[in-house]
């Protein structure tokens, strides 16, 4: 069992290295080259939008950014999802990822109304 990390860059870097690791396990048919170059890009790309989010100067460029972080995340999920329907990969990792990929995204939801709220006061 992973160690819990709080830190939320963390567990984005750490949930796109664990995506890389997931897929070694996918068949490399067409199917599976497919979705691995789906979700190397989606879990990649949301640690790379928060990076981008923490380098802004304005609530609403914060939001524009981690909205994409969302995004990206959903997009994830939502292949993993596919995957784990069609039992490519690992069922172990698969399931953590989808796990995990849904807490991130509900930690980049709050964030974003925690701005919007912040925003307006």
């Amino acid at each position: 069992m992973e160690e819990k990390i709080y830190n939320f860059e963390d567990r984005l870097v750490r949930f796109a290295g664990n995506i890389i690791l997931f897929c070694k396990s996918i068949p490399k048919d067409a199917v599976g080259l497919y979705y691995i170059n789906q979700i190397l890009r989606s879990s990649g790309s949301a640690a790379l939008h928060y990076g981008e989010a923490q380098g802004t100067t304005t609530g609403p460029d914060f939001i524009h950014k981690v909205s994409n972080v969302l995004k990206e995340l959903r997009e994830t999920r939502v292949s993993l999802k596919i995957l784990n329907h069609a039992s490519y990969g690992k069922h172990e990792q698969r399931a953590s990822l989808i796990q995990e990929s849904g807490e991130l995204a509900a930690i980049s939801a709050k964030m974003i109304l925690n701005k919007k709220k912040n925003c307006k006061d």
